[in-house]
């Protein structure tokens, strides 16, 4: 791992002889900000998108499985368009189509319009995940120690970003339509202001760097144990991103004004983990800070849980926040330096397992709550973080 570590930073140090290495990342920063930003926009307006269709849980439920959808369609074609055009073009195109499928879900007046532009907006959510993280593999290899994380802490600072803007828009009366818009024509500045400071081609290691275009890659046990982890970790943001405010407001409910604590004291949570881990892994190791991630899960959502009221309902969201924040970024990482496949077949392989999670667990509660109700629809992700402990150890073992 160390060799391939070295080869890949000659390797982008030959491609880019003139251009500052804090130029890409700085650059990132700001793309997964932006993207962060985008995602948090829709989050923090669903309860005022089900009330203005007056949509059921269950109904509310079924409309979610769309984006989830959409990022499972795109994980091939990502990976293809990524090998064909370069995740440099491809990054352009996903954070321009992002925020446009943000506005057709301002515009969406009925259940089938919405579910449309919410798997498009799942579609081009994922691709420029996709992208931007094959892009933070190779500046993560240039800088030669871990700094994914603090780029998914950029994703989560501008999820609060876009939380904050909704919190304070929502409350004012302005509909979600002008506020998408908005958010378009920020995002659309950024890019075309710092899409020329990205990398001009992909990084591999070891034997994927001999690899055709052609060739076919299969899981190996490893990233099967990193998309199992990341599969827990998505389960959860799906579940406290589409139902954190919709908790709040049915079980904890609070004042109005405070029905979307929940969702920022979760997303701010996650901010300070996603800051910290890169130094915490550094120090510790990936095993004990997957399992204090776990824990941290299993141990929020108990307390939120077991008591909806306003003080321990939002600590236990933060706690889960915290949790959720190191899973992903440290399961990126280590996808994207395998020596046997290119860092964007490996971390589109780990995206294709973790994605399930993301992909099944909205719905499922929406379903079970119309069956029962909220705070039992919740509670199997107790589990997952449990199941994140057990399976730090086998990372860690296959990565040894």
């Amino acid at each position: 791992m160390q060799h391939g570590h070295e080869h890949g930073m000659r390797r982008i140090a030959r491609l880019l002889p003139h251009t500052p290495k804090a130029h890409y990342r700085t650059a990132l920063n700001v793309f997964f900000f932006a993207m962060g930003t985008v995602f948090a926009s829709w989050a923090i307006r669903i309860p005022d998108v089900k009330r203005a269709l007056g949509l059921s849980d269950a109904q509310l439920g079924g409309v979610l499985f769309a984006s989830p959808l959409g990022e499972l369609a795109s994980i091939a074609p990502s990976a293809w368009l990524i090998g064909r055009l370069g995740s440099r073009r491809v990054i352009a195109l996903a954070m321009t189509a992002m925020p446009l499928s943000l506005i057709g879900l301002g515009l969406s007046d009925s259940i089938y319009q919405l579910f449309g532009a919410l798997f498009c907006f799942g579609l081009f959510n994922n691709m420029l995940n996709i992208a931007l993280n094959a892009q933070a593999v190779g500046v993560e290899t240039l800088y030669g120690r871990s700094i994914m994380a603090t780029f998914h802490g950029m994703w989560s600072l501008g999820g609060v970003a876009g939380g904050l803007a909704g919190s304070v828009l929502a409350p004012l009366g302005v509909a979600p339509l002008p506020h998408f818009c908005g958010i378009f024509i920020f995002v659309m500045i950024l890019l075309l202001t710092l899409r020329k400071w990205t990398l001009p081609r992909e990084v591999r290691f070891g034997h994927a760097a001999e690899s055709s275009g052609r060739a076919r890659y299969r899981p190996d046990a490893y990233l099967l144990a990193l998309g199992c982890s990341a599969f827990g970790c998505m389960a959860t943001d799906g579940a406290m991103y589409d139902w954190s405010s919709v908790y709040f407001a049915q079980v904890v409910r609070p004042e109005e004004s405070l029905v979307r604590l929940g969702y920022m004291a979760c997303m701010c949570a996650m901010v300070l983990g996603r800051l910290m881990a890169d130094g915490l892994v550094n120090r510790h190791g990936v095993r004990p800070v997957l399992q204090l991630s776990g824990m941290c899960i299993a141990v929020g959502l108990s307390l939120a849980l077991a008591w909806p009221c306003l003080g321990a309902a939002t600590l236990g969201f933060a706690l889960v926040g915290f949790g959720m924040a190191s899973v992903v970024p440290l399961c990126y990482s280590l996808a994207g330096k395998s020596t046997r496949v290119p860092a964007r077949v490996a971390i589109s392989l780990v995206s294709s397992v973790s994605f399930l999670g993301f992909l099944a667990c909205p719905p499922m509660v929406g379903f079970l709550s119309h069956a029962l109700n909220l705070r039992w629809a919740l509670s199997p992700i107790v589990l997952v973080g449990v199941a994140i402990v057990f399976l730090a150890a086998l990372v860690k073992r296959l990565h040894a």
